[in-house]
Order: C-alpha cells, then structure tokens, then sequence
C-alpha cells in the first residue's frame, strides 16, 4: 500500500501546527509528510517588531523542530502550484524541480501590502519578514538621538511597532500616522488606555491622515502635510501571494482561497487552505481576520478533516470563532480586547502589565508548540523519525 503523500507549503504558525500535528495523529506507514519552507528558520511573526527594534528574538531551526518527528523538509521556494496535475513547482539551490501529492496544505501565508502608493516599496521598511525586520533593526540602530521614524497604518501591527520602537528607543523621534481614528476596533476604554500610553512613550499620534506618497527622507500626506523622516515603517495592509491564483484555485478578490468549513478548497477537493492565505467564514457567519489566532482555528480544522477523511472517520468541526484582540505597547504595558458575535468590542477591556504578560504567554505558548509539533509523542512510533531534508532527487515526481 502506497502512502497519502501530504505536502505541506510554508511553516509559519499555521504550516508548522498542521504538519506536526498530522505527524502525531496519521500512521507514517500511511502518510508521508513533506513542509516546504523557503528559510531554514521558524520566524516568530509575532514578535517581528521586537526584532526590529532591537531586541534578541529566537529563531528555531526548522531541522530541529521536525527532528524526530517524521516529517520531511524541504529548504525551497514555491514557483507555482498545478492543482489539475497535483504537483508543486519549487526552486533551491539544486535547481529544484517538481512535488507530487494526494492532499495539499497551502499555508504560505501574506506579506505586506504597499497598496500601489508611490515609493513604499523603494524607501519604506516593514516587520512582515525576517528579513525586512532584520534591515530596519540595522536602520534603526544607525540612527542618532534624535532620528525621525514614522509608522504608517494603525491596525495592530502599526500600534505594536510604534510603541515597541518608541520604548526600546527613547532617543528616537516616533510618529504614528492613522488613516481614522486611533483604535477605532477597540472599546472607549481601550482607546483611551492606548492613547495615554503613546503620550506616555512620547509617541505623536496623526489621525485621519492618508499617505499619498513616500520619499527617502519625507513622507507625504494627501492633506498637503510633510513628515521628515529618517525610517518610514509601513504596516498598512497585508496581502497574499498569488500563486493560488495563477494555479486555477478559485479565491476572492485578495486572493485568498475559498473554502468549505473543513477548509477544503472548493473548486479542488484535494487542497485544503489555513492561516493568511484562507478565506473561511467563521461561526459568526463573518470572515476570519489575518491572525496567529485564526492561523490556530483554520489549522485544527483542517487536521480534523484530512484526518478524517484518510482514516474513514466522522469528520469534526471545530471551532471558528474570533474572541478577541492581544495588543503590546512595549514590554510592560498591553491592551487584552475582547469581541462580541458580532465583531464589536466588549465595553470592558484588560490593560497594562496584566495584559501585557497574558500577550507574552500567547506568543510563548505559540513557539512552544511550534518547536514541539507532535508534543512529545514517542520517537519510536515513527519509523521516518529524524528524515534528512529531501532532496530534488528524492522529491521529484516521477
């Protein structure tokens, strides 16, 4: 009997959950499991703004994750994704070559979206990767008292910057530049916590302000307002990559994958979406938002149904639901934001230390699970236990 070939694409928080956690619950005479990652480190996404201003972040390798475990991985870049053929397109340092497979797990999650303004790309850094996280640390430390930053976008990844960089680097001069109002999703109470606490950190709020263009050493408002700026973060919106798309798999507008609720494509059976790059309705009857939290919801789901259907087994529906919101403001201050059915934030909110060390549980609960994705099951149930990274020539499709 031939295995169920599973590839997984991307080990972010949601690729790394789902392959582990087949891994604990699939017999590896049955399934085979390969994860696709194009950095041989897991990135805490989470915790990408610390990074960038300056602290020490942890990066497991992949390797060490998956040691033991029976998963296979693959150090290479996803070029395209056939689903009428059910193979994937990959590129390393070997050339690459094709993955065949029986069942898909598309979790290549989203990066930032520069929205078309006019010089994002060139001038603007961002906390969406490792590696753009990585070059603002270096702008950042490069700049004297006094050095002019300006953050653009005030969701949770703009508010989580800002205040980060303004409290590991007080010298700094930080701007938050907000197309509303200040915390517009939060409860009065919350929003008037945030605001104090960017007065606090000496952060200057900008509030119903539209970005029309960004320059080397300036940043232009639609207003006619000027901002100089010696480092211009851009945290306004995220998108998806297209390759789901251009392989035929029916998605929305943003690309993202349309789904049933096991978060099985719709228009291929044998590809299942989780994380950023799923469009699943929640059991609010509303989108899930881009989230570590939805990352976890998607990816029980998903495990749940592959689970199901390889074993003959009835196939669960877990939960998928969005209860609230984990904002940091540095190290000692947070927002813990609570949600209704209806998306709209509880009168009654948590915040300060208490919140901020509930976020820091969350992000250490997350990295635990990450570096431990079969939880601590025996060794000896997998005969495919420490399985070296394939090469192109163990993978290729024949």
């Amino acid at each position: 009997m031939n295995q169920h070939r599973i590839v997984v694409l991307g080990a972010g928080y949601a690729g790394a959950y789902v392959a582990g956690t087949l891994a604990r619950r699939l017999s590896p005479e049955d399934a085979e499991i390969t994860v696709v990652n194009a950095e041989p480190d897991f990135v805490q996404r989470l915790r990408l703004h610390q990074l960038a201003a300056g602290q020490e972040i942890g990066a497991p390798k992949l390797a060490d994750v998956f040691a033991g475990t029976g998963v296979r991985l693959r150090l290479a870049r996803v070029t395209a994704v056939d689903p009428e053929r059910q193979v994937v397109a990959v590129a390393d340092a070997d050339g690459g070559g094709e993955l065949g497979y029986d069942t898909l797990v598309y979790a290549l999650g989203s990066h930032g979206d520069v929205h078309g303004v006019p010089g994002v790309a060139e001038h603007a850094f961002d906390v969406a990767a490792r590696p753009s996280a990585l070059r603002l640390r270096e702008r950042l430390a490069g700049l004297g008292d006094g050095g002019r930053v300006v953050v653009v976008g005030d969701g949770l990844t703009g508010i989580e910057t800002a205040t980060e960089i303004a409290e590991s680097r007080p010298g700094l001069s930080v701007a938050l530049v907000a197309r509303g109002e200040l915390g517009a999703r939060l409860s009065a109470g919350a929003r008037g916590h945030l605001r104090r606490s960017c007065e606090r950190l000496g952060t200057t709020v900008r509030e119903h302000t539209d970005v029309e263009a960004v320059e080397a050493a300036r940043v232009l408002c639609a207003d006619g307002t000027v901002l100089a700026s010696d480092a211009t973060v851009w945290t306004a919106g995220f998108a998806v990559s297209p390759l789901a798309a251009t392989g035929g798999i029916e998605v929305t507008e943003d690309g993202r994958i349309v789904v049933d609720r096991t978060m099985r494509s719709v228009s291929h059976p044998n590809v299942y979406a989780v994380g950023d790059s799923v469009h699943a309705i929640g059991d609010n009857g509303r989108p899930l938002p881009m989230s570590c939290a939805s990352a976890g919801y998607t990816g029980r789901q998903a495990v749940a149904a592959i689970v199901g259907r390889l074993t003959g087994r009835e196939i669960a529906h877990t939960g998928l639901e969005y209860v609230g919101n984990h904002i940091s403001l540095g190290r000692r201050d947070g927002i813990l934001q609570m949600v209704d059915d209806e998306g709209q934030p509880k009168p009654k909110f948590t915040g300060g230390r208490k919140a901020a060390r509930i976020k820091a549980g969350i992000v250490w609960m997350s990295l635990w699970a990450t570096s431990h994705p079969t939880f601590g099951l025996p060794k000896r149930k997998h005969r495919l236990a420490a399985a070296p990274v394939a090469s192109s020539a163990e993978t290729a499709v024949a």
